[in-house]
């Protein structure tokens, strides 16, 4: 069973960089990201390919689904939340890359063992629900409640029933909506 090791992994990867981006000044948060990011394109594609990357492949072998091109998630994940950083104020971007970081996590990891009432495809109400409320609880210190809210409910809509892969659309869901809600 592969989806506790990887979403414990997608958890820890997208926490990591939330809290790059936190910790650090843009200066160096934005050229450490794009270096990551740009590393792990050529990794991608070299396993594409199908060489062996040390270290890489032993991860992909361990943690990746059958059937799905090797690193994919990670891939936009990094470029979602790079996007953002680019085009978005930081304090919109931490909050964005936690959500999802933890809502995308956590409704996987609740669906698959406690999931009973499908929703779209294989995603259930249990997994959604729990995702959204582990979520809203760990954006409360770094939103108000309303806004932390708002945030994740239209994260786990996208997560539900974006069209492409949630790992580009949630971050920027989010910095849209805070942003927006910010002028209001």
């Amino acid at each position: 069973m592969r989806e506790i090791p990887r979403k414990l992994v997608h958890i820890i990867f997208g926490l990591g960089i939330a809290a790059l981006i936190q910790l650090t000044p843009l200066r160096i948060a934005l050229p450490v990201l794009m270096t990551g990011t740009f590393a792990g394109i050529i990794f991608r594609d070299a396993l594409v390919r199908g060489f062996r990357v040390p270290l890489i492949s032993v991860l992909v072998d361990k943690l990746e689904r059958e059937n799905v091109r090797p690193g994919k998630g990670a891939l936009y994940f990094a470029l979602s939340s790079l996007f953002c950083l680019v085009l978005f104020d930081k304090e919109v971007v931490v909050p964005a890359v936690v959500t999802l970081s933890l809502l995308d996590g956590v409704a996987t990891l609740a669906g698959y063992y406690f999931g009973n009432h499908p929703v779209v495809g294989k995603k259930t109400a249990e997994g959604t629900i729990a995702g959204i409320g582990v979520t809203f609880f760990a954006l409360l210190p770094l939103l108000p409640p309303v806004q932390a809210a708002v945030s994740v409910l239209l994260a786990g809509i996208t997560e539900l029933l974006s069209p492409v892969d949630d790992n580009l659309t949630i971050p920027v869901i989010v910095c849209v909506a805070l942003t927006l809600m910010a002028r209001i």
